[in-house]
């Protein structure tokens, strides 16, 4: 599939040049379509297929297809409502102390932040490593894992786009006695990601950005060497071998993070955005979104805060007045978003096109 035929398909990008996949990606028709069957299959086809069945079969389907595309096993991933939810799940696994000791970057978005901080009532402490450009700096890194008991870090910051050394970061943490939870919900539908390579012992994201699939399906994959370091305090008949049975035995998979009845329509979505992401092709969607993205910095100068050089969609640039901005961006038909530092962030994804680069920069 060509990215042309990819834009083809999404009808959001016939009323408007959209440019916050980094924040929601608009989803193409079939990826709707495919949501809405399975909610009307699931309600209308009750008297032939029981809901728990297929709502299994459906989750085993999705599970499948997030393994292939991330480079997992289907036992090693866990259905959670976001890439928020997942790293949530993890803080509420870990059997704290008083003493234990969390890092994180400064450029970590609040999902990977207020779960740590909601620790702090246990004692847990928690180390903000200062990352000057989006870039971890890693002699300081080095010897702040030194005694952790966790660091939690995005594989691309969210804020400046730049990719981060994650390979690298794990097996310094991983020397330090560190677990590592990855928020890799910028780099999964615009980079190729294999999991075993990062060796992270849990890697959460989310469907509904870069992959353009619906909001509520997302994932988290567990490291089968690093599961029974997990005990789920939020739990529910999904967790257990044998949830009417006496005791507690958590399932021996990364299932043992999921609770309860949950939505099958939005996996259902999920697992065509997969397929038409890979059908366009990860080798297809990396090119054409550097062209893109030089474009766009080649256009902005010295206002581009994002590196120079390739690395991801994410570009943050300077207006000076953010407001002012947003609203031409709005009468132009063009959505951007702001971000805290005060910066306007475009998000480029290979359905996007040359004009609409063009346009974006005649409002700077």
């Amino acid at each position: 599939m060509d990215p042309m035929d990819l834009r083809a398909d999404i009808p959001a990008c016939d009323s408007c040049a959209y440019l916050n996949t980094g924040a929601s990606g608009p989803s193409p028709d079939p990826v709707v379509e495919a949501i809405a069957e399975a909610q009307r299959r699931h309600e209308f086809d009750v008297c032939s297929v029981d809901h728990y069945t297929a709502a299994a079969e459906r989750s085993e389907a999705a599970r499948e297809a997030i393994a292939d595309h991330i480079g997992a096993a289907p036992e090693d991933i866990a259905l959670v409502d976001a890439t928020g939810d997942g790293i949530s799940r993890v803080a509420n696994a870990i059997d704290w102390e008083p003493g234990d000791r969390v890092v994180r970057t400064d450029f970590e978005h609040p999902s990977g932040v207020l779960p740590w901080r909601r620790l702090a009532d246990s004692g847990v402490e928690v180390t903000e490593l200062t990352c000057p450009g989006g870039r971890l700096p890693m002699d300081d890194y080095r010897e702040a894992v030194e005694g952790a008991r966790l660091v939690c870090l995005s594989s691309e910051s969210w804020l400046h786009g730049t990719r981060l050394p994650v390979r690298e970061a794990v097996e310094i943490a991983h020397d330090a006695g560190a677990l590592v939870v990855v928020d890799a919900v910028q780099t999964v539908g615009q980079h190729p990601l294999d999991v075993d390579d990062w060796g992270a012992d849990v890697v959460c994201a989310s469907g509904h950005k870069w992959l353009l699939g619906p909001w509520g399906a997302g994932f988290m994959y567990v490291a089968p060497g690093s599961l029974e370091t997990f005990r789920p305090r939020h739990i529910g008949y999904r967790s257990t071998v044998d949830p009417t049975g006496e005791g507690l035995e958590y399932e021996p998979d990364a299932s043992r993070f999921e609770v309860s009845t949950n939505a099958v329509a939005p996996y259902a979505g999920l697992i065509e955005a997969i397929d038409r992401i890979e059908a366009v092709g990860l080798g297809t969607i990396e090119s054409r979104i550097e062209r893109l993205t030089d474009r766009l910095k080649a256009g902005l100068g010295d206002r581009c805060l994002s590196p120079d050089a390739y690395e991801s969609g994410l570009v943050a640039f300077e207006v000076g007045d953010t407001d002012a901005f947003l609203a031409r961006a709005d009468e132009a038909g063009i959505v951007v978003r702001d971000l805290p530092s005060g910066t306007i962030r475009a998000s480029v994804h290979a359905f996007n096109t040359a004009d609409e680069i063009d346009a974006l920069l005649e409002l700077c």
